[in-house]
């Protein structure tokens, strides 16, 4: 390519983004009123949702981190129905629920207010407390999720509780819960009859986690289901 096609490239280059440059200016003067308003628009929603979290939401967060210890204190007493319901002068989770809806502590309340329902034995409200727990902890999410399980296995819905067990064990890998939930898995497993998978469940445990508690008496588990799988 010669010099003189070099710069007579070059020039149209040019003369091509001035054209660009051009219609893009003319595009914003025809519709500047509109786009004024759009910004105007998208910074006033951004005004809102800065000035509702701190003045709004950020305040019912402390105020309801701040009335719920008591009822955790209960829970931790097993004091089980004042942690659920309240006692007159602190609320109990159902209260910090209705109270402080929307809030990550009214989310929290959601668990321990299942925790407690099991514990009742109101296995249908448990699962429903349960199941509208959010949080980023992955222990208490998977301990959620195991619990979930129980309250069906209290159903005597062993499908369901082995779902749920299967979650639990696959949230949150370590050396406590996995073990823990397959274990339990493994237990549906069997009474669901479906026996090589309660035996794949507990040679997992037998192979991956030797130093968890549901080791120790894992042949046992596994020599039981190999003996129900032949007959």
């Amino acid at each position: 390519m010669t010099k003189e096609k070099k710069i007579q490239k070059e020039e149209k280059n040019i003369v091509a983004v001035e054209e660009a440059l051009t219609k893009t200016e003319q595009f914003i003067e025809k519709n500047q009123k509109s786009i004024i308003y759009i910004l105007g628009v998208i910074l006033a929603i951004i005004a809102i949702y800065v000035g509702v979290t701190r003045f709004y939401f950020e305040p019912r967060e402390k105020e309801a981190q701040s009335q719920i210890f008591m009822a955790e204190r209960y829970l931790e007493k097993d004091s089980i129905s004042l942690a659920l319901n309240g006692d007159g002068q602190y609320p109990g989770f159902l209260d910090i629920i209705d109270e402080y809806s929307m809030t990550k502590t009214a989310k929290l309340a959601h668990h321990y207010a299942g925790i407690c329902q099991l514990r009742l034995g109101q296995y249908d409200e448990a699962i429903t407390h349960l199941k509208k727990f959010k949080g980023k902890d992955k222990v208490i999410t998977a301990m959620n999720l195991g619990l979930i399980g129980d309250a069906y296995l209290e159903k005597g819905d062993f499908q369901e509780a082995y779902d749920y067990y299967i979650k639990a064990s696959e949230k949150n890998a370590n050396n406590f819960t996995t073990p823990l939930f397959i274990f339990k898995a493994g237990m549906m497993a069997e009474e669901l009859k479906k026996y090589d998978k309660a035996e794949e469940l507990f040679n997992t445990i037998k192979r991956e986690y030797r130093s968890s508690a549901e080791f120790r008496n894992i042949d046992k588990y596994i020599g039981r289901v190999q003996a129900l799988n032949k007959k």
